[in-house]
Order: C-alpha cells, then structure tokens, then sequence
C-alpha cells in the first residue's frame, strides 16, 4: 500500500505539472497578444515554478532503489584532526538537522558521544519520512573542512575530517536474521544531555556483530530495556544496508570510502579560508554559498550525486 501510494502521488504530481504549463501556455499567449507586459512577466514566474517543480520530480522518479522510501539513520563520526574534526562533526550533525527539518522530516537523535573539549566524537540521528534514505544516502563518505581555527591561539588553518554513514530504518516486512551469539553486548552510562536518570544508571547500550565489525549504540531511551530493542533494530538496519550494497556494483565506493576517515577519501571538500567554497568530489558540483550549504543546502549535492549514482548502476547492469 505504502509502494502503491508512493506512485499514486508521483503520477498526480505530473499530471499537475502538465495542467499547470497547459494553463501558464495560455496565460502567456493571450498576454502577449495583448500587449500586456506585466501579465506576461506573471507568465514567466509561474513557469520558473512549474520548472523547478518538474526538476524535483525528476530527481524523486530516481528514488527507486529497494530501501530508498525508508526512514534512515545518520551516523557521523570525527575523523582525523582531534579537537578540529570533533567540532566538524558537530557541524555536520547540525547540518543534516536542519537538512531535514526543511524537508519537513522529523529527527531524533539516538546517540551522541561528546568530544573531549569540544563538538562530538560520534552521534546517530533517525530521519523519519519519505524517501529519507533515498535522499541521504548519497551523503555516505569522508567530509573535509578547512578553515582558520577558532581553537588555535596563532589562528592558523586546519584541515579537519569527519564521516556521514548512512542506513535504511528496516520495517518489519524485511526479515533479518541474526544469531544472537555473533553479537556482543556492552552496557554503559550515557554521556551527555538527557537529565539524571540517563547518566546515574548503566542504559546505554552498544551491540557490536563480531563476524562484520559493525557496531551501534542507543543511549536515548529512559531504560537498558528501550535502548537495547532500539539498538537491536539499528543493528538490522546496517546488516540489511550491507546487503543492499552487495547488490549495487556502484554502491562499492562508498565501502571503500569508508575505510579512513582522513586524506584520499573525501567525498567533498568545505572550504572556509583562504576562500569561500564547498566542492563535490564525485560529481564537481561546487558552490560559493558555504554558510548556506551548512545550514543545510544540500539539494543540488544531492540530486547530482543520486543522478550519477543511477546511471553508474544502470551502467553496470548494461554492461
């Protein structure tokens, strides 16, 4: 029903489009006719809006991909560059909150690890709403910063890392089996905001599946109890995210990327001095707009890298 309902709005969203240029068509054709230079210029903002419109439509007919209308968890992670890369991660943690929240999705954040002096060292966000995982997913990969040091006494520039991993929210019609003696179980206290009864007992809770390595942690719910059933869940999340790359021959990259968070592995590059610049590694979609691409102007990185990501795949099954 969801699948169904996810075409139902596709298709009435070009049908609209393809009333609304009718209509914009005409408009123009009878103020041209007229003479009329202010109707026109009505004419030609409303087909601005019915392009970006049909831009974006464009872009959603590509989230096709198994997983791709899921909820999805944002795992960010400093990298290399201690103090620097905790603050960045933090940065990136902000960015992709308010990326959402524009979207109208909601957030919640399930774990986060703070830094030792400032920033975080880790966190795990959960994205609820459509096509949050379609979206994100392109984000997957080392992030580079550079700039002048807020924490640096001689104000010289840093070159700081931080990664964005991403996984779909599994429902229950996706069986994932795991044998529960592959998977080691930590309790700990919770670190951060969260009141008292968080950081006074041990809720925190990690499980780490020893034949992969992966690990995952919950430390937003008020007992052990609800930590550990989120933790569980997120954990099926990561085991079915690997499989989904197992299918992806140009899914392949992003494992890669994610083997060292430092140099030769970034997917992009945030430039805040000497100049102003963030520039896409994959795609070379760059931008001057630094504070609005951290305040979560994510769109354009993200359609051009769900384009590319497409017509790899598509090209590896061709071939």
């Amino acid at each position: 029903m969801r699948e169904r309902q996810q075409l139902a709005d596709r298709i009435n969203a070009v049908k609209a489009i393809e009333t609304d240029l009718s209509d914009a068509v005409e408009f123009a054709e009878m103020a041209d006719a007229e003479g009329d230079e202010a109707s026109l210029e009505d004419a030609r903002a409303q087909l601005t809006e019915i392009k970006a419109r049909a831009a974006k439509a464009e872009l959603e007919a590509l989230l096709s991909g198994e997983a791709d209308g899921n909820d999805a968890y944002v795992e960010i992670n400093s990298g290399a560059g201690g103090t620097e890369s905790c603050d960045w991660a933090n940065m990136l943690l902000r960015m992709y909150s308010r990326w959402a929240t524009a979207h109208g999705y909601s957030v919640d954040l399930v774990e986060e690890t703070s830094g030792e002096q400032v920033g975080i060292k880790s966190a795990t966000l959960q994205v609820k709403g459509p096509n949050a995982y379609g979206w994100l997913k392109t984000e997957a990969g080392v992030h580079r910063l550079v700039r002048i040091s807020p924490y640096d006494a001689a104000a010289k520039r840093h070159t700081s890392f931080a990664s964005a991993w991403v996984y779909p929210v599994v429902d229950d019609t996706i069986e994932i089996e795991i044998n529960p003696a592959d998977v080691r179980t930590d309790t700990y206290r919770a670190s951060g905001a969260g009141g008292q009864h968080i950081n006074k007992t041990d809720s925190a809770v990690r499980l780490t599946h020893i034949p992969t390595g992966i690990a995952v942690a919950c430390q937003a719910g008020r007992s052990q109890h609800q930590n550990r059933e989120e933790a569980w869940k997120m954990l099926r999340a990561r085991l079915y995210e690997v499989e989904l790359q197992k299918r992806e021959a140009a899914a392949q990259a992003l494992e890669d990327q994610k083997t060292d968070i430092g140099w030769g592995h970034q997917i992009r590059s945030y430039v805040l001095q000497p100049y102003q610049m963030v520039k896409d590694l994959r795609t070379g979609v760059e931008t001057s707009d630094t504070a609005g691409v951290l305040d979560g102007d994510l769109d354009e990185f993200m359609g051009a890298a769900l384009a590319q990501r497409v017509g790899a795949t598509r090209d590896a099954v061709e071939g």
